[in-house]
């Protein structure tokens, strides 16, 4: 049995290199398929297209990436275990069938709507733009949703690289689109974003082409069939709805930010807004939408690599202490995942508000995507950094109610907090936070909800080690200031060395990306090497245990 479990273990995390290297192939492709879109400017004509993109994107990280994969995943493993994998052949049929039909469903609902909408009352051209962009992309939707099933349909048969690969081709694709759109249809133009509207449309069916391709050759290729509904697939739906909720809540306030942020952006057409009984100036300028849209990729993307690796590791690991109903185990491994949060959520966001321009300049300045745009977008970066604990944070403290099957309680907080980070936002657009109200309404929302959650854990399980967080958290914090002192100064003294070689990098950094990469690179590692002396001098126990993770 030991050497059984010796194999499985090696062989996860061999499994885990190949999505983490994976994971950050995509990530890397990302910002550069960004980095082309963003070249096409911060205006109103891109923050239409970002709007319009929210929304498939919304039903593609609350279906594709919630609660569809943490409740399809337990219930095949289970019949593929105990029946075998014909009947989970037939499970996944039913499962994708059912889903096919749900999803049709919506598409119809809201082409439908938006094809109405667009007939009888288009009003001025950005929200006509709006609606005509919404009807290309929302079949995204559909392809999106299915791959993800599919992609976890192959999680469950050991199969990994292909579901991190997937991403990789919606990035080449938009990327391609966005040269040729540059190229021959004069970049942010209408027919610009039509095309790549149109990309997203040819990458989700090549990505459902491969996960189908994929299937076949691991033995899972099935018909959909929507009926009759078996009754392992109603027991998914039983876990499936439960779980929607909560994360529906949290992918709304998302949501509702980018479009609401969109609504109170100022045109010549359009500069005020009745609110009730009153006529007022609408308080954002064009351009924030793309700005809201690069601040919230470069906060994510250490949440990416790491936030979403340790939750991922961290759930089966809750699952089988909550199963064995060992308490003390889950509040060990707790406080554990907690500590690793800090550890490493900590730096990153610290790093990210120190050099937000720089690292916003480097990846995004290019083409029409002026200095302002960058100074805009690493303002709201640094709000949304604010919170990057609690970022971290709440994937594990979400696992951890979801291994005691308690849906209920973060679904309760989620929704309060949720409607506090709307109510936030809504009004302090107006105060002279402008675009960063949203931002900083984001990290306090997500740290109130930490916390909550931390203290009805306590409440729950007893002592789960909060000394040891804040002792942790404190260490981490003086690591993290030395860090953020050395990133400073290796800025303050490094850039105008770098400015004698290259004169014209005068903070305009398009056409100096070589040396711009270059000197974002001295200040992290700069940085990163004080971090590490620090902690090591310190004794945080959390790097002991990061260089244990393999043993």
């Amino acid at each position: 049995m030991n050497d059984t479990h010796h194999v499985e273990r090696e062989r996860f995390f061999g499994a885990a290199k190949v999505v983490a290297g994976l994971t950050l192939l995509s990530r890397i492709l990302g910002l550069l398929r960004d980095r082309a879109i963003f070249a096409f400017g911060a205006n109103r004509l891109t923050d239409t297209f970002w709007a319009a993109f929210r929304i498939p994107n919304t039903f593609r990280r609350l279906f594709g990436e919630g609660a569809l994969s943490a409740a399809f995943v337990p219930v095949f493993t289970h019949v593929a275990e105990a029946q075998g994998w014909a009947k989970a052949r037939l499970v996944l049929a039913n499962t994708a069938g059912v889903l096919a039909m749900l999803l049709a469903a919506i598409l119809l609902l809201v082409e439908g709507g938006v094809g109405a909408w667009l007939i009888v009352r288009p009003g001025a051209w950005d929200r006509t733009l709006l609606l005509q962009l919404l009807l290309i992309v929302m079949p995204f939707m559909v392809t999106v949703c299915l791959l993800a099933l599919g992609a976890a349909a192959l999680q469950c048969k050991g199969r990994f690289a292909y579901p991190a690969f997937a991403p990789v081709i919606l990035n080449v694709c938009m990327i391609v689109a966005a040269l040729a759109a540059r190229a021959w249809l004069a970049g942010a133009s209408q027919g610009g974003l039509f095309l790549l509207a149109s990309a997203v449309i040819v990458a989700g069916v090549v990505q459902l082409a491969g996960v189908v391709w994929m299937l076949h050759r691991v033995g899972l290729a099935v018909v959909p069939r929507p009926k009759p509904i078996l009754p392992e697939v109603k027991r998914m739906g039983k876990l499936f709805l439960p779980m929607l909720v909560p994360l529906g809540v949290v992918q709304f306030s998302s949501f509702f930010d980018g479009v609401y942020a969109w609504w109170m952006t100022a045109t010549p057409e359009s500069p005020t807004v009745k609110l009730l009984w009153w006529t007022v100036a609408r308080p954002l300028e064009d351009g924030v939408v793309t700005h809201l849209y690069a601040a919230e990729r470069l906060y994510s993307f250490p949440m990416g690599i790491l936030a979403i690796s340790i939750a991922t590791v961290v759930f089966p690991l809750f699952s089988r202490y909550a199963s064995r109903n060992d308490t003390a185990g889950l509040r060990d491994a707790t406080n554990r995942a907690l500590r690793l949060c800090g550890f490493l959520a900590i730096p990153a966001g610290v790093a990210l508000i120190v050099l937000a321009e720089p690292a916003i300049a480097t990846v995004y300045r290019s083409g029409k995507f002026q200095p302002r745009d960058v100074a805009d977008s690493a303002y709201v970066l640094r709000m949304y950094c604010l919170g990057m604990w609690a970022y971290f944070c709440n994937h594990i403290l979400l696992r951890a109610f979801f291994s005691r099957q308690d849906v209920r309680t973060p679904l309760r907080v989620s929704i309060c907090l949720s409607s506090v980070n709307i109510i936030l936002v809504a009004a302090l657009v107006f105060s002279p936070l402008r675009a960063g109200a949203i931002g900083l309404a984001t990290a306090t929302t997500s740290t109130a909800n930490s916390l909550i959650l931390i203290w009805v854990l306590r409440s729950r399980w007893g002592r789960i080690g909060f000394r040891r967080i804040v002792a942790a958290l404190g260490k981490t914090a003086l690591a993290t200031a030395g860090m953020a002192g050395a990133m400073w100064a290796a800025w303050r003294y490094v850039f105008p060395w770098v400015q004698r070689l290259h004169p014209a990098l005068q903070r305009d950094w398009a056409g100096h990306f070589a040396p711009a990469v270059v000197l974002l690179i001295l200040c992290i590692f700069a940085g990163l090497g004080v971090w590490v002396v620090l902690v090591v001098a310190l004794r945080c126990e959390e790097l002991r245990e990061l260089r244990s993770v393999k043993e």
